[in-house]
């Protein structure tokens, strides 16, 4: 009789918690564009979500404690003339949020203690250098003031806000077509993109050269998006020549082969991989799933281990990830994501249960695994007296 041996992880029980009615902001109204972002930031102060709105583009941003119903006339952040696409939280000042819009421009806009009392309609500095709409804006994790922009005419722009200047251009020579996605490296040295024509890349911006570049990570003709993960690895999501949604964990020493690749499912969304590299857990969720998959990544083989999944009724519009220092780890927090509905925003925290939570649970599992065995015991049984007859 062969024994299954179930891999030693501190996260194998880790599970979704969706908080209660009260605790959700109710009656927002997300942006119904057709975007690959999260449409929703998230700070240890605000949430800021991406709404629908007349003549022009608009984001709501609210205190973090200022949940149940939001009124109608909450004042928003509504200086962009066309609709925003991303934002994103300054991880070095909470007030600092920035948005990249349709209208071709990078805005900064400083959010007061509090939250708003009245429409915030004038930015701290407008970054305008794109000709096409932006669709991703990212800070530099280690360094204030440096802002990334990302826009349809391909080009990549790192912004100095302090003086409003463009201090670095990675032009159409460098990405032929539409720019998927963009991040940053933990100590910001590095930045890695994917690209309409199937390439990923591993760039250094400050000399604007190319240091990997994979062609066709994923076979499939669908958008990717990749993310770095721990010790010189990147991760990508994507889709299957038949169209089966795939990740895939490469060593960007060597992108030949891929260290793993896991096909998931047949839906037809696109994955955000969102990672923390406290925990080595990578977070899947992907626009239009009522779903939130997780894996643990390791240095050993099969490097990508896939731990669990929460799922709930509703399907999810966007997702806004909390950073680590936002997180409540008395009660053994170690994420939280900010679900957007179609009327709603709800977070859901993700747990590691206690201790003594776990031995029960691991009790509970012995117990049944005894009680199959005595079902086993029992079938085989009755087949002998079968066969014996």
């Amino acid at each position: 009789m062969s024994r299954q041996v179930v891999r030693s992880s501190k996260f194998r029980h880790v599970f979704g918690q969706p908080a209660k009615a009260d605790q959700c902001y109710e009656d927002v109204r997300v942006s119904q564009t057709t975007w690959d972002s999260g449409f929703c930031a998230v700070n240890p102060k605000f949430v800021a979500l991406i709404c629908e709105a007349s003549g022009g583009g608009a984001f709501l941003v609210l205190p973090l404690s200022k949940t149940g119903r939001v009124d109608k006339n909450v004042p928003m952040v509504c200086g962009h003339t066309a609709p925003v696409l991303d934002i994103a939280w300054c991880p070095h000042n909470d007030n600092v949020i920035a948005s990249g819009s349709e209208d071709c421009t990078v805005m900064v806009w400083e959010i007061p203690d509090g939250g708003l009392v009245v429409p915030l309609r004038e930015p701290v500095v407008t970054l305008e250098g794109h000709t096409k709409r932006v669709g991703i804006v990212a800070w530099h994790p280690t360094a204030q003031n440096v802002l990334l922009s990302a826009g349809c005419d391909n080009v990549i722009l790192v912004w100095d806000v302090g003086t409003g200047a463009a201090v670095l251009t990675l032009g159409p020579d460098v990405h032929p077509d539409t720019i998927y996605s963009v991040d940053w490296s933990r100590d910001g040295g590095l930045i890695c993109t994917s690209c309409r024509d199937k390439r990923v890349r591993i760039i250094e911006p400050r000399k604007g050269t190319i240091v990997a570049e994979k062609d066709r990570p994923h076979e499939g003709t669908r958008p990717v998006h990749a993310v770095f993960v721990s010790e010189g690895k990147i991760l990508t999501t994507g889709f299957s020549r038949m169209s089966e949604r795939q990740v895939a964990l490469w060593d960007t020493k060597h992108l030949d082969e891929p260290l793993s690749l896991q096909e998931l499912d047949t839906s037809s969304g696109v994955l955000l991989p969102f990672f923390d590299p406290d925990t080595n857990i990578v977070y899947l969720c992907g626009k239009g799933d009522s779903s939130i998959r997780y894996f643990e990544i390791t240095s050993e083989a099969p490097f990508l281990h896939y731990l669990s999944m929460f799922s709930s009724k509703e399907s999810q519009r966007g997702m806004g990830y909390m950073p680590k220092r936002g997180l409540e780890v008395n009660k053994c927090e170690i994420a939280r994501f900010y679900k957007l509905h179609e009327r709603k925003c709800e977070p859901i925290a993700m747990t590691v249960p206690r201790k003594d939570a776990m031995s029960r649970m691991e009790e509970e599992m012995k117990k049944l695994q005894a009680t199959v065995q005595e079902l086993q015991k029992r079938l085989d049984r009755l087949e002998e007296a079968v066969q014996g007859k």
